[in-house]
């Protein structure tokens, strides 16, 4: 079993705003965690039609009646509920933790609440389990490397890491794959065509990592740019990819100006690589980029948790130097590189050098699969990806 680590947030957040909106991807876990976090308080779920009716008769009255502590799931799928939750906070902007909103297609609800809930909204974005929500299982004996090489194979959606077996976990994806493109891309209604969003899904994952060119896949797929612009949107704001964006600061050089691709759950990235055990993963030619995704996404989960206010990019020059991760808040500037061998050295992190001398960082980090930590060189720390993932050292952000 495992328990969400954002309940310190939810809660705080409830204490600051009337409404908080819990998005994440579909399966992720907000339904169980909202329950779980807030047993005392109403839930409605949105897609169930005896929770949907009463409220589509009479909004304002089914509201009233219902008063403050209520859960509307997929929340989405009922735009006008936004105008008239406004109109209830105003009557009363002094009341908090009123409302919690579930959602899985972000660019719907964020619309919605853009134009009726601003200034009385928070968000919190949930994602796929975490490292340190799982790795519970090293108190029953398990050793961290296992519980790491477990995670990064079989990813985080709680239902696909809980099945008994590799072939299960596998059926489950398919599963997924299918609800979403045949369901969810119909429901959001954006005149998409599905044989299109499922080709372009998978291959997204064998561009993971990489820069990312809508004109290549277009030509690949025989479709315009903009098209896959706005496929690759539609899973953006469905919490299934990220297009995370460059880093840029006044230095005199050429940096690269496109966003690298990035999937937001390793588990569905192997089912679209075909990886379907972990021997197949420790030889797959994607196994880099896999483990350098698996880590960038974990930090991205946990410094926005833990550290508000942080942005995330990377660093590539034109003359091909990168880094995988840069990581920015309050003036502090940390690069991050990731590499899955156990021992880098110097030679293996140009790149992160000279981020660190270009852009005046105090120092840099290189994320490896092995158990030691170590100094290479004045400026660069070495450690294991896991210490930083489950939170046992801290970045000074």
């Amino acid at each position: 079993m495992y328990r969400r680590a954002w309940l310190r947030e939810l809660n705080r957040k409830l204490g600051a705003f009337p409404v908080v909106a819990l998005l994440g991807p579909r399966q992720s876990g907000k339904t169980t965690f909202a329950r779980q976090a807030l047993p005392d308080w109403t839930y409605l779920d949105l897609e169930k039609p005896s929770d949907r009716r009463p409220l589509e008769a009479d909004i304002e009255a089914r509201l009233r009646n219902l008063g403050g502590r209520v859960v509307l799931d997929e929340a989405q799928r009922m735009p006008e509920l936004f105008p008239v939750l406004r109109s209830l906070i105003d009557e009363d902007r002094g009341a908090k933790g009123r409302w919690v909103l579930l959602g899985s297609a972000s660019f719907e609800l964020v619309r919605g609440i853009s134009e009726s809930l601003a200034g009385r909204i928070a968000f919190i974005e949930l994602p796929v389990l975490q490292l340190d929500e799982v790795a519970v299982d090293e108190a029953d004996g398990v050793p961290m490397p296992e519980i790491v090489a477990n995670r990064w194979f079989r990813g985080g959606y709680p239902e696909a890491w809980l099945q008994p077996d590799d072939l299960s976990r596998q059926d489950w994806f398919e599963g997924y794959e299918r609800t979403f493109v045949h369901g969810d891309v119909l429901q959001l209604g954006m005149g998409v065509q599905t044989s299109t969003v499922a080709r372009l899904w998978s291959m997204m994952a064998h561009g993971c990592g990489s820069v990312w060119n809508a004109s290549g896949f277009g030509a690949a797929m025989g479709v315009n740019y903009q098209t896959v612009n706005r496929y690759a949107e539609l899973l953006e704001g469905s919490f299934l990819v990220r297009r995370l964006q460059p880093w840029h600061a006044n230095i005199g050089k050429r940096l690269t100006k496109s966003p690298k691709l990035l999937f937001r759950d390793c588990g569905l990235l192997h089912h679209f690589l075909g990886i379907r055990d972990r021997r197949t993963l420790e030889v797959h030619p994607m196994r880099g980029h896999s483990w350098e995704n698996f880590v960038v996404e974990g930090l991205i989960s946990r410094l926005s948790r833990e550290a508000p206010g942080c942005r995330f990019g990377y660093w590539r020059t034109l003359a091909g130097a990168e880094v995988d991760l840069i990581v920015e808040r309050d003036g502090n500037t940390l690069p991050i590189e990731v590499k899955l061998h156990s021992s880098p050295v110097a030679s293996d992190l140009r790149g992160l050098s000279q981020c660190v001398e270009d852009l005046g960082c105090a120092r840099g980090i290189v994320l490896h699969g092995g158990a030691t930590t170590y100094a290479v060189g004045p400026k660069i720390l070495a450690m294991p990806a896991h210490e930083m993932l489950l939170g046992r050292f801290d970045p000074g952000l």
